[in-house]
């Protein structure tokens, strides 16, 4: 690999992008299908395919949970180890990635036994029906079982995308997400195990990635290593990390929250179908974000480095061609879900009742996606700053402060109540990525103006 000061220091700031951010959207891409490809086989299994899909829909509060404290530590430490390789010490770089990994395996063996505990009691309250907990008690059982390997495979991997190493990033969620592709289909049909049968092939291939990403962060090929003298966790390496992480994890949790205020409301206004539709909308909100998350992804290396060296120039011109890039993305992929909602829906369910609601329903609940692009290149930017105070603001003011309340007020004042709940998502888009514009020209200034003193 390429000496990394040239590489995220001096070469131009398109071409560098361009060629971190195109590995990083695909494997944001591929990483998706860890988590729709099991719904779109269970939900067009015969018969039950709906109430299949709508139980694994209602684990999906507890798949975010997980995922969020692999970035509260580690992929939060990855923008702050690109900052030390920016200043030059890369050993303070291995330190708090090498602490970090310790620190994951800890958490993941925490939350294994809290869900092996307390599942099947946390999808009662996350929405399940008598018609839907066995599928989501089943699935449940077993992805509990594989906390370990998502934990460090999501966190671990965003220390290879630190190092410019974009291609072997993506190659980490490939290997995993074929491997799931593949064993769906013959976990499910073949051997007949249904729910069961998906969350085993899920598991299966995150334990793939994560033997992959973990023996490559101990190799030789690696510019930053797992060594032994770091894995001793000390305070004050993890805990700056984790309050720049803070960001990601309330942002990550708030959407477990949400989809639990979501799927409560929409069983109390719309029943099983209504709570079965929210399962295949937020798969396409995902579907919808995860490239612009990638793209932040591929830009923030270039950005904490150059941060991080006090280059200026190469800061703004990266945020800048950032957000022409995010908020493109997102006026066409918005405008074209808007306009053809069927589509997107068919994906998921062959049922017709669900399909023709779920359009419905889908043209609401993202109507703020073609202004979206702005948020996510402004958040992405404080992260990799180093801003873990407006991070958290941004984050906090979108689902908790607006989304949160809204679902419950929008259906007040909605002749169609489970339209109500759906309204809440746009109009809380739209209030945010405002507030967000308004904090971040603010605080993106007040950034440069001190960089370019400290130079």
């Amino acid at each position: 690999m390429e000496n990394n000061k040239e590489f995220l220091g001096t070469k131009p700031i398109g071409k560098l992008l361009f060629k971190l951010a195109i590995p990083t959207v695909i494997a944001q891409l591929v990483n998706m299908l860890y988590n729709i490809v099991d719904r779109i086989y269970l939900g067009h299994m015969p018969e039950e395919g709906s109430l299949a899909l709508t139980g694994v829909g209602v684990c999906t509060p507890i798949i975010l949970f997980v995922s969020a404290f692999a970035a509260l530590i580690c992929s939060s430490g990855a923008p702050r180890a690109s900052i030390f390789m920016g200043k030059g010490e890369y050993d303070k770089a291995e330190e708090t990635m090498g602490n970090c990994f310790t620190l994951q395996i800890a958490v993941s063996v925490l939350i294994t036994v809290l869900l092996v505990l307390f599942g099947d009691k946390l999808l009662w309250a996350f929405g399940a029906s008598e018609n839907t907990i066995g599928y989501a008690t089943e699935y449940m059982n077993i992805y509990a079982l594989g906390t370990i390997f998502v934990q460090l495979t999501l966190g671990m991997n965003a220390y290879i995308t630190a190092q410019g190493n974009a291609k072997m990033a993506m190659l980490t969620v490939v290997i995993g997400a074929v491997c799931n592709i593949l064993l769906d289909p013959l976990f499910i049909f073949v051997l007949d195990m249904g729910v069961a049968g998906a969350a085993l092939a899920t598991i299966v291939s995150q334990g793939v990635s994560c033997v992959w990403v973990v023996c490559l962060l101990f190799g030789k090929r690696s510019m930053l290593r797992l060594k032994k003298q770091y894995l001793r966790v000390k305070p004050k390496i993890v805990l700056p990390c984790i309050a720049l992480g803070t960001a990601t994890f309330v942002m990550q949790v708030s959407e477990s929250v949400i989809s639990v205020a979501f799927n409560s409301s929409l069983l109390k206004y719309g029943g099983d179908v209504a709570v079965g539709a929210m399962t295949i909308l937020t798969s396409v909100m995902q579907f919808a974000m995860l490239p612009m998350q990638g793209i932040g992804q591929g830009a923030q290396p270039i950005t904490s480095y150059n941060y991080g060296a006090k280059n200026v120039a190469r800061v703004t011109k990266t945020f800048r061609l950032l957000l022409i890039i995010c908020l493109s993305y997102s006026v066409l992929v918005g405008t074209a879900v808007l306009i053809f909602p069927k589509v997107f829906a068919g994906i998921f369910c062959a049922d017709a009742a669900l399909l023709d609601f779920t359009a419905r329903a889908l043209r609401i609940y993202m109507g703020g996606m073609v202004i979206f692009g702005i948020q996510i290149a402004c958040q992405m930017t404080f992260v990799s700053i180093g801003n873990a105070l407006c991070s958290v603001i941004v984050a906090v003011m979108r689902k908790f402060v607006l989304l949160l309340p809204l679902i419950y007020l929008v259906p007040c004042f909605t002749s169609d109540k489970a339209t109500g709940v759906y309204l809440a998502e746009p109009i809380a888009d739209v209030l945010a990525v405002t507030f967000t514009a308004i904090l971040f020209s603010v605080q993106f200034k007040k950034a440069i103006r001190g960089l370019r003193q400290e130079a």
